[in-house]
């Protein structure tokens, strides 16, 4: 467990860090964060497009109901990756795939 200085005051965010990198289950805490950040990072069309997200091993698996917008995320995979990973401070996402 982290050394916490009692004395000084910390940002909760620095705090909430520290808990994360000390728990053992560290990385699908981390994919759960990025379930539950998807519907905030991507646009309100694309959520409601996008079913069930699941992770297959290093892999984001977005299945979407028509091949036009599996289309589209797959053209704006990479931004969404990146945002994601750095939502959650670490490489969680190596590819998203898209599947309709």
């Amino acid at each position: 467990m982290a050394y916490y200085n009692r004395n000084k005051p910390k940002p909760l965010s620095e705090l909430v860090k520290g808990f994360i990198d000390d728990i053992p289950h560290k990385k699908q805490l981390k994919r759960a964060m990025i379930l539950s950040l998807w519907a905030e990072t991507v646009s309100s069309k694309i959520n409601s497009e996008a079913e069930n997200i699941h992770f297959e091993r290093e892999n984001l698996v977005v299945h979407v109901k028509n091949s036009a917008w599996r289309h589209e995320i797959h053209m704006k995979r990479y931004s969404i990756a990146k945002r994601l990973n750095k939502k959650v401070g670490s490489n969680i996402i190596k590819e998203i795939v898209v599947r309709s």
